[in-house]
């Protein structure tokens, strides 16, 4: 299972230079329902909500989304072994619910912060991603 992080998803949807390969789109990816807010979000404050909004929910379709149940914010709450910001916490929290039901999950992100924290959480970072 991929953990899709928002950086992967907003360079598909906004063709940035660095693109993640197709096949991303055919593997099992999940990410919180923090993952739409945030693409929704930037679509709405780059002026591009006539052009991008039917792509974003296409996109969306590719991703079982988690929502931001209790017990991930309550993990949120506790400390990391890294300081992590805001957004990347709710993140790293919906990966920690995901293990714990025993689900074997990868981070795909452009994020080097969020891939430091994930990779202190001992998660594995998924290695099709082209991150430099």
């Amino acid at each position: 299972m991929i953990y899709l992080d928002t950086s992967v998803a907003l360079a598909q949807l906004l063709t940035e230079e660095r693109q993640p390969p197709s096949h991303l789109w055919t593997q099992e990816l999940v990410s919180s329902r923090l993952l739409e807010y945030e693409i929704i979000t930037r679509i709405n404050a780059r002026g591009l909500t006539g052009t991008h909004t039917e792509a974003a929910l296409r996109l969306l379709g590719f991703v079982s989304i988690l929502e931001l149940a209790p017990p991930i914010l309550e993990r949120n709450l506790k400390p990391f072994p890294v300081p992590v910001r805001t957004l990347d916490a709710i993140h790293l929290a919906s990966m920690v619910f995901l293990e714990s039901g025993r689900q074997q999950v990868q981070l795909a992100s452009y994020d080097e912060r969020l891939n430091s924290a994930a990779v202190a959480l001992g998660f594995h970072l998924w290695p099709d991603l082209d991150t430099d």
